[in-house]
């Protein structure tokens, strides 16, 4: 018994290998040594949160992620800024979490990339190593843009001229974004159409097509702006492949986008089946305004779901086709994708013609609305807030939110006051199964605003207390005419 109760603390020791080696993934700073630790990094990354803030927990575990992938490249950290407020007041830390890039110990920038384990991986690669790399040979070019991601290639005759200067002054500011390097011999760079100060960008080789070249030249004026809306322009080519980490980029565009599933890094060919059908009906339609993008639809599950209410098992192997213009507004191909693409090429026809309803995730309109509180849904939308002779003050809510039940029977109190006015409507929406239109922004509940007459582009947002002399004297202050508060009527 006893040589047994010897062997326990060992035994549990090597019981839970992977757990002891992630918790040691990600160091552990406070006051006493974030300095002396942090100093002997060439590159760190820093999270400053609190215990109890939603937004570390779920950052936490895709932390531990992203530490063990970038183990002996770049070392990962954490600070407990409730127990270690005299470093994190240090750093300016004012919100949790707050991420920052540090070098040899020095705050050398906030950490603007991905949450997720991937996107912090591929992001902080990128912070290692020089500005950008020096390539030799022909064979070192070979590997350096034989990349899951783009490269661009500086092209020089010699170390000493201004453009190999304006080109890494421009690769210490974007490193974050893409992969530089730069040849100080010409002849490296020969078959590429590359004279001797020119840059090169080399598309991804796994999106090479027929459709496009795969390197692109640029040959003008070589100066930072100028690179980077090169770069810009021509990165993501005709149809770009479009994940969780540059969605918000390809967004700021109109843009269809076909999901269906991908997998880059073990299905190449697979993966391009159905982008190549999406790429020879995008070429028939230059210059039209709308981009095109290829999406794995498992990355993106919760989204369909959301917006479209489309589940796994929708669609089966065929690709999902959208679009979704800068502007909000968004469509759906309902007809099957065809493997000829007629129905893509049918889709777009219809698109540019505007003979497309837009699709609107909307709740039934309700046949009696006699409530004080007006029920808005996103087919009413328009018809009861954009009403242009009236005042309408509309609350966005979600089902499960504990302060928009708390807030009810003051909301219905406020409608109950003002029920006889019959320019003033207070309404509620909920915002978890009805499309939000811009310029409405909802990042919590309850999100109220404020829509005047005259004023239906420019909503105000409510930020006052929630009592319903606050609610009173904020209308008192905004409406477009005078209220006379009259009494109330009880719900019909």
């Amino acid at each position: 018994m006893v040589a047994a109760a010897r062997l326990l603390p060992a035994l549990f020791l090597f019981s839970f290998p992977a757990a002891v080696c992630s918790r040691r993934d990600v160091m552990e700073l406070g006051d006493a040594d974030f300095d002396y630790l942090a100093t002997e990094q060439e590159t760190m990354l820093v999270t400053f949160y609190a215990p109890w803030c939603g937004h570390c927990k779920k950052l936490a575990p895709e932390f531990e992620k992203a530490a063990n992938r970038l183990k002996g490249i770049v070392q990962l950290a954490k600070v407990d800024c409730t127990a270690h407020s005299e470093t994190c007041g240090r750093f300016g830390v004012t919100g949790y979490p707050t991420v920052k890039i540090f070098r040899y110990g020095k705050d050398s920038a906030p950490y603007d990339g991905p949450r997720t384990a991937d996107g912090i991986y591929h992001y902080m690669k990128k912070q290692t190593g020089p500005d950008s790399v020096h390539l030799k040979t022909k064979e070192e070019l070979q590997t350096f843009t034989s990349n899951y991601d783009a490269s661009v290639v500086g092209v020089f005759s010699g170390a000493d001229g201004s453009g190999l200067a304006e080109f890494l002054k421009a690769a210490g500011l974007l490193r974050e974004q893409f992969r530089f390097a730069h040849i100080t011999n010409p002849q490296i760079a020969e078959g590429y159409k590359a004279n001797s100060e020119s840059v090169l960008l080399f598309r991804p080789p796994r999106l090479a097509s027929g459709f496009e070249d795969s390197v692109v030249v640029f040959k003008d004026h070589l100066s930072v702006s100028s690179l980077r809306r090169f770069i810009r322009d021509q990165l993501h080519g005709l149809c770009p492949h479009m994940t969780l980490e540059n969605r918000d980029r390809l967004r700021a565009r109109d843009l269809l986008t076909a999901y269906y599933d991908i997998d880059y890094h073990h299905n190449v060919r697979g993966s391009n089946y159905w982008r190549n059908r999406v790429m020879k009906v995008a070429s028939k339609f230059p210059g039209r305004g709308l981009m095109f993008s290829v999406a794995n639809k498992k990355d993106f599950l919760i989204e369909l779901e959301d917006d479209y209410g489309l589940g796994m098992s929708d669609g089966g192997e065929l690709p999902f086709v959208t679009i979704r213009t800068k502007l909000g507004h968004k469509f759906i191909m309902r007809e099957e994708f065809t493997r000829d693409g007629q129905s893509l090429e049918r889709f777009l026809g219809d698109y540019f013609a505007d003979r497309l309803k837009r699709y609107i995730k909307s709740e039934p309109v309700p046949e009696k609305n006699f409530a004080p509180v007006k029920v808005v849904v996103a087919e009413s939308f328009d018809d009861i807030v954009k009403d242009p002779s009236k005042d309408v003050l509309i609350q966005f809510y979600s089902p499960l939110c504990q302060h928009c039940k708390k807030l009810e029977p003051v909301y219905r109190e406020l409608a109950e006051t003002l029920y006889s006015e019959s320019n003033t409507v207070i309404a509620k929406m909920n915002a978890v199964d009805n499309d939000i239109p811009l310029p409405y922004e909802v990042q919590g509940y309850p999100t109220i605003y404020f829509a005047p007459v005259g004023k239906k582009d420019e909503p105000i947002r409510y930020q006052g207390n929630r009592e319903l002399k606050d609610f009173l004297n904020f209308l008192k202050r905004e409406s477009s005419h005078n209220l006379l508060l009259s009494g109330s009527k009880e719900e019909l």
